[in-house]
């Protein structure tokens, strides 16, 4: 193995993410990443993985991290209402970013980040977290095989996650969770929820509803939302959307290079069925791509594209295609170590992560026209 430089992490945030995913990948990766500092708001917690990750410093107060001299990459792994001021702490620092997504919650918070990303001392640059594009299956399979589709003529985005708890209890990650948390946590978290609701339904009465349709988008509907634009493209319009908590879906529709139009449907929700049905169709007239993917909450379930078709005898042929095993969270934090080690060019920029914010915002609008 060549001589790498490794990047010294910081970490803002300790709870289920970090310990199931993020935590182990970067200790597996301990010849890319050193995290040199952790924080959360429960001391227990911080303490807890402060120890199980080996990890020196430890705090709960995010600047801390953020200030800390060892640290060149903040990893910002909070609920999503604090994203967009993390960031800016971090990029006033001069330092990079690591953000999971969503950046955050509305449009005028997104922007915020994005310039405040322009101005940023020692050009610091920030990487959001869709780890499911930079899954080997994604980028090399379905990619390849779709391409192959002279005109598509349907496609279909699919997230029945089924119960997380599940999942994770089978992951061999042990995570633990504290209620530790200052007295004010809760009300300040509310009170910064509540004014990016204001923000990304300008105008109107903020009900519950919304308010669980905005955090539904945010959580799972950004891992679909993102992967669907990087294979389709933009869509030209959101034709219907149907919001019954906690399944929600929507139509839209996208063109074609020789202009011809087609429909994309949009499913997602989360019942008590431990299937986790994750998965991109794309379909032609002679061909259908699928992409599939498993929980990300038990490392190493390999991502399969499947292939139905018909071929030059007229017969139908089935394949099923694994590009790699190595799973998405690593790929991306490889990825994210050529970028800010290396100087490679951001795919998962903020600019990238707005257009999931404008297509939520369709979203929004075609469900108040109904």
């Amino acid at each position: 193995m060549s001589e790498s430089r490794v990047l010294g992490v910081g970490i803002i945030g300790a709870g289920e993410v970090f310990q199931v995913c993020h935590g182990p990948c970067l200790l597996l990766l301990s010849h890319l990443f050193k995290i040199e500092s952790i924080c959360d708001l429960s001391a227990t917690t911080v303490d807890h993985c402060a120890t199980k990750f080996f990890i020196p410093h430890k705090t709960t107060t995010p600047q801390d991290v953020i200030d800390n001299p060892k640290v060149e990459v903040v990893f910002i792994l909070t609920s999503d209402e604090s994203h967009a001021s993390l960031i800016h702490a971090a990029l006033k620092s001069g330092k990079n970013v690591f953000i999971e997504k969503p950046v955050s919650l509305s449009l005028p918070s997104v922007q915020s980040v994005i310039d405040a990303e322009k101005n940023a001392p020692r050009g610091a640059r920030v990487f959001v977290g869709y780890m499911r594009r930079y899954a080997p299956s994604f980028l090399e399979a379905f990619k390849r095989e779709i391409s192959s589709i002279p005109k598509i003529m349907y496609a279909r985005v699919r997230d029945f996650s089924g119960p997380n708890a599940k999942f994770v209890g089978q992951s061999g990650t042990f995570p633990v969770k504290h209620n530790d948390l200052p007295a004010t946590a809760a009300e300040e978290r509310n009170a910064r929820l509540e004014a990016l609701f204001k923000e990304a339904f300008p105008g109107q009465e903020i009900t519950d509803e919304k308010r669980k349709f905005c955090r539904f988008l945010g959580s799972l509907g950004s891992h679909d939302i993102s992967l669907m634009r990087e294979v389709l493209g933009f869509p030209e319009r959101v034709n219907g959307v149907s919001a019954n908590d906690p399944f929600y879906s929507a139509i839209m529709t996208f063109r074609n290079k020789d202009d011809s139009t087609y429909s994309t449907t949009y499913e997602s929700g989360i019942d008590e069925v431990s299937v986790f049905d994750a998965h991109i169709a794309v379909y032609g007239a002679k061909k259908r791509v699928t992409l599939k993917f498993d929980s990300p909450y038990v490392k190493g379930l390999p991502v399969f594209v499947e292939v139905d078709e018909v071929t030059e005898h007229g017969e139908i042929q089935h394949r099923k295609i694994l590009s790699s095993y190595e799973d998405a969270y690593t790929a991306e934090l490889q990825e994210l170590h050529e970028v800010f080690a290396n100087g490679k060019a951001i795919k998962s920029t903020l600019q990238d992560a707005k257009q999931d914010l404008q297509i939520f915002d369709m979203f929004y609008q075609a469900w108040n026209s109904s």
